[in-house]
């Protein structure tokens, strides 16, 4: 499956927490399984990828914070892109807020990714 591209579009943020946990699970997953996957951030979904953002968000009361989901993720081989209208729309400078391993992409690019994609999966 190692030709077999997935994109997830995350939208999600931090005023969402129960949202957060579950796209990386499966970005993970499907890593696991040899998919070549990318997490595309969007929207608020990228205040995730804001430096110590994901530390303070948790999904479940009482469980791992969403930044331990990102490094699953991160350590499976999962791509982290960020659309640059996102990070404007949040003031983030993405040369010195957002976490390591993120490549900035504009609107256009996640249209081109997704033509070459078998599923795009929105959160």
């Amino acid at each position: 499956m190692d030709d077999e591209k997935v994109m997830l579009i995350m939208t999600s943020g931090p005023d969402t927490p129960r949202r957060c946990a579950t796209p990386f699970f499966f970005a993970t997953l499907g890593a696991a399984m040899e998919y070549d996957v990318t997490m595309f951030f969007t929207i608020d979904g990228t205040l995730l990828l804001k430096k110590g953002i994901a530390e303070t968000v948790y999904p479940k009361e009482g469980g791992k914070p969403v930044s331990e989901f990102m490094q699953d993720a991160l350590d499976a081989g999962v791509k982290f892109v960020a659309c640059t209208a996102s990070t404007e729309l949040h003031d983030i400078d993405p040369a010195t807020d957002l976490i390591d391993d993120v490549k900035m992409v504009g609107g256009a690019w996640m249209w081109q990714e997704a033509e070459d994609c078998e599923t795009v999966l929105t959160f």
